[in-house]
């Protein structure tokens, strides 16, 4: 058998052994996912999302956790993606090669790999103890916004990087100035693959937990948040306390609240997808 032979079997060994491994782990996970939803369907109904939470299982509801989630998720979108877009687009397109640029640029990357509790830490001395938020909404809006920032200018970045030249130079060409050439050729043309990149980012936010916990989110909020300086908790919270208790039916509880967060993440990132589909369609057209 030559090199070519052993190659091509080589190839061929790793496709198939990697094919088998999707299939493997796609079977895991549908077998958890039939399994969490079987448990948590039979206790999904309208009282339990709109009764307040109990330390009797058949009680207890997911109101405040579901609100504190959709407000979490409304505040961090208003705080990371205006700020994260602008600042991805100011480093490609704006900022001066030099030293401190390069710096800023590898510091920004590594950011996106840091483990969430640092940025937990990070919210409690800024935002709970420096700025006094507290345990608020705001403090775990903008920590959690910290979080996501270097994955939102990533996906700019590259998304900005990928437009082909020749669109800025022909809009130079006829005169148009860069702002003119970046708002009206670059953005609509990098639109489809920063919404993505915002989509991703505003996930993992929707499921973070360790750093609401370090800076003092409650495990159980007996009102609803009415404004962003009130305390509050969210589904992931929710859901670990109800699994760390021992009656069997805070783990149906459970079960149910997996089952709505993950429709609840569908949801959004269908919501989405569709604007990233109509933008790609528009740019087509």
């Amino acid at each position: 058998m030559n090199n070519a032979t052993k190659n091509r079997f080589k190839d061929k060994l790793l496709k198939y052994f990697g094919i088998l491994c999707t299939v493997a782990g796609l079977i895991i996970l549908i077998f958890f996912l039939v399994d969490i939803f079987m448990d948590g369907v039979q206790r999904i109904d309208w009282k339990f999302i709109t009764s307040l939470p109990s330390r009797f299982p058949e009680k207890a509801g997911i109101l405040t956790a579901l609100m504190g989630t959709i407000w979490v998720f409304v505040l961090t979108s208003l705080i990371a993606i205006p700020i994260g877009v602008g600042a991805g687009i100011y480093l490609e397109e704006y900022r001066k090669k030099g030293i401190l640029s390069n710096l800023l640029e590898i510091n920004i990357a590594n950011l996106a790999g840091v483990p969430s509790i640092i940025y937990g830490l990070l919210g409690l001395e800024v935002f709970v103890r420096i700025l006094n938020f507290g345990g608020s909404l705001l403090a775990g809006s903008f920590t959690l916004a910290l979080l996501i920032l270097p994955i939102i200018i990533v996906a700019t970045r590259e998304a900005i990087r990928a437009v082909p030249k020749t669109i800025k130079e022909a809009s130079f060409a006829l005169g148009a100035t860069q702002w003119q050439t970046i708002s009206r050729q670059v953005l609509p043309a990098s639109a489809s693959s920063i919404i993505t990149g915002i989509i991703l980012a505003l996930s993992r936010a929707v499921g973070e937990t360790a750093p609401l916990i370090v800076i003092g989110a409650l495990a159980y909020v007996p009102f609803v948040p009415k404004t962003p300086m009130d305390e509050f908790t969210v589904l992931p919270m929710q859901i670990f306390n109800w699994v760390s208790r021992p009656q069997h039916g805070f783990i149906i509880n459970a079960a149910a609240a997996i089952v709505i967060l993950l429709l609840l993440v569908f949801f959004m990132n269908g919501i989405a997808v569709y604007l990233r589909n109509k933008a790609q369609k528009k740019i087509e057209w």
